[in-house]
């Protein structure tokens, strides 16, 4: 995946060997838990979309502020958005399921 590596290595750094606080608000259409993550008082998806680690997806999260993080990252080409043109991670997945879901 595209940015993948760098991102979790970037996740990593924040959380690995930490405890973490997530504070689960809704479930999605898999019955997966879905929440914000809190590791020694820091908000992660924060920090990871103002790295440009992240990718705001609103078709989940219609918070404003995640949309105003992506959009400092990107005009300040942070992380993933010092591409020109990076590939969203769940078009990327899309086109690379195995066995041609």
């Amino acid at each position: 995946m595209p940015y993948g590596k760098e991102a979790k290595e970037e996740l990593a750094k924040i959380v690995q060997g930490k405890c973490l606080r997530v504070h689960v608000y809704n479930k999605d259409r898999y019955d997966r838990c879905v929440g914000d993550v809190y590791c020694d008082g820091i908000f992660v998806q924060e920090l990871m979309l103002k790295r440009g680690m992240a990718w705001h997806y609103k078709a989940y999260d219609q918070r404003a502020e995640f949309a105003e993080w992506e959009e400092n990252a990107r005009a300040e080409r942070k992380g993933l958005w010092a591409s020109p043109n990076p590939e969203k991670p769940w078009e990327w997945r899309r086109k690379n399921r195995r066995g041609g879901r």
